[in-house]
């Protein structure tokens, strides 16, 4: 096969060209209270070629393996078409030609395992939740997992073949009294394998726990504070406040984030350092090499509070003149790659999570990410749990926390970073041009944020 796929990129009346084959086993399964509402295997087939010519691109996708020289002929003839009709098109940065093979790491493999064995275990936690009692009075459970094959060749001599693997499941518990709801939410997701969903007790009763205690506590009053999120807000906030806009292709396609996120620009103190990598083995954003087959690496894009760099492909990279980062990435071979993140993280710092609270006279600690947007350079997010801070100590539970403002007046704000960084991963996915759910993953230790504004009742 891989034979195959080296002669139909050679030779060809095309400045560059990419072959790729897919084959995708893929698990889902989901409870809505008491009720099994999917339970189902899929296998999925296809590929896909890539053309360049003259700076216009061709992209054919395809679900069977004959007329393969077709689908190449027909991919660069679209290619010849798009390069007539523009003035300007794609350069790609040079990279050196790879031949590798990855297997799949070390773990439990997930196919190795039964569906009824998968079903009886998210079965185990649904009930556990179901089972906490009054005010918990519904749950719900998804879960996926994903193991491709994927054969990659282009022309300039590249040729991969590579297993991947993702396991993800997001678990919630719904409290509910006198017409108010309240939830706990956990989520969990790795490439080691299934073991990332075993033995997960602990967090079900937890879940369930925040739920009822959440009922109990009052709105936050609005206004603006001190906040302190935990890694797994805070890595939420990374990824999607400031990860999607160090995407290269956001930034050459928009000229007013060009003149925003200009290489040298201060946007933090010192103490920040924020960085995107795909190297983490075992975390959902691990890849040895991206869908161009170019190695990932780990980019810093803040350090020591300062824009230093940002998310490429080859194409971006090469209309920008800047080093490739290993960054295009595809969901699968439906699409071509664009720049994407893999793990998005801020660095750890040295301070204590008590070394944080000293000095708040009144502040908000936010817990955990369940839901949120942004807009540009504006963000929204909702904390799972949220507890006051009072005299350099945490207080009162309190409800309905979220968090709103401009991502680079709240980057220059953080002024402390702690030691204990945690990465996470989750169900979710991460999405972008039609492309979702993108296996993701976000770090971060404690931050400490100054003039947040803290959405709640009014004062």
């Amino acid at each position: 096969m891989k034979a195959m796929l080296r002669a139909l990129v050679r030779n060809k009346p095309a400045d560059y060209l990419e072959v790729r084959l897919e084959e995708t086993h893929l698990t889902h399964i989901q409870f809505m209270g008491p009720a099994l509402q999917n339970l189902a295997e899929s296998v999925a087939f296809g590929g896909n070629v890539r053309a360049l010519v003259k700076g216009g691109w061709g992209f054919v996708s395809f679900n069977r393996l004959e007329d393969l020289d077709r689908q190449v002929d027909l991919a660069i003839a679209q290619a010849r078409q798009v390069a007539a009709a523009i003035e300007s098109g794609a350069t790609l940065a040079p990279v050196d030609p790879i031949e590798d093979t990855v297997p799949l790491p070390p773990g439990v493999d997930p196919g190795a395992l039964s569906l009824q064995a998968k079903k009886d275990l998210l079965e185990s936690y649904n009930a556990a939740i179901l089972a906490f009692g009054p005010p918990v009075v519904s749950s719900q459970i998804r879960y996926r997992d994903i193991h491709s094959r994927i054969l990659y060749a282009n022309s300039d001599g590249t040729c991969l073949e590579q297993e991947r693997l993702d396991v993800a499941a997001n678990l919630v518990a719904v409290a509910r009294r006198n017409g108010l709801t309240q939830i706990g939410f956990f989520g969990m997701g790795g490439k080691a394998g299934y073991g990332v969903l075993q033995d997960r007790a602990d967090e079900v009763t937890q879940i369930c726990e925040t739920a009822r205690d959440s009922l109990a506590a009052p709105v936050v009053r609005g206004g603006e504070y001190t906040v302190i999120l935990d890694p797994r807000l805070a890595g939420v906030f990374a990824h999607e406040a400031f990860g999607h806009l160090s995407e290269a292709d956001n930034v050459y396609e928009n000229p007013r984030l060009g003149e925003i996120m200009t290489l040298g620009r201060r946007f933090g103190e010192p103490l920040l350092n924020i960085y995107d990598s795909g190297r983490e083995e075992g975390l959902q954003g691990y890849l040895k090499y991206d869908d161009e087959g170019v190695p990932t690496r780990k980019t810093y894009l803040i350090r020591d509070g300062l824009l230093v760099g940002r998310l490429h492909s080859r194409e971006t990279a090469g209309r920008m003149g800047e080093p490739v980062t290993g960054s295009a990435r595809a969901l699968d071979y439906r699409f071509p790659p664009i720049p994407r993140m893999r793990t998005t993280a801020i660095e750890a710092g040295d301070a204590s999570f008590d070394e944080m609270l000293e000095g708040v006279e009144l502040g908000v600690y936010a817990k955990g990410a369940y839901g949120g947007q942004t807009a540009g350079e504006m963000f929204t997010f909702t904390a799972t749990e949220g507890f006051m801070i009072r005299g350099g100590r945490l207080a009162e539970r309190v409800r309905d926390v979220t968090l709103t403002g401009n991502v680079f007046a709240t980057l220059k704000n953080i002024d402390r970073t702690g030691r204990d960084y945690t990465v996470e991963g989750s169900a979710g996915g991460c999405g972008k041009g039609e492309q979702n759910p993108l296996p993701c993953s976000s770090g971060s230790p404690h931050i400490r944020i100054q003039k947040v504004i803290v959405g709640g009742k009014g004062s």
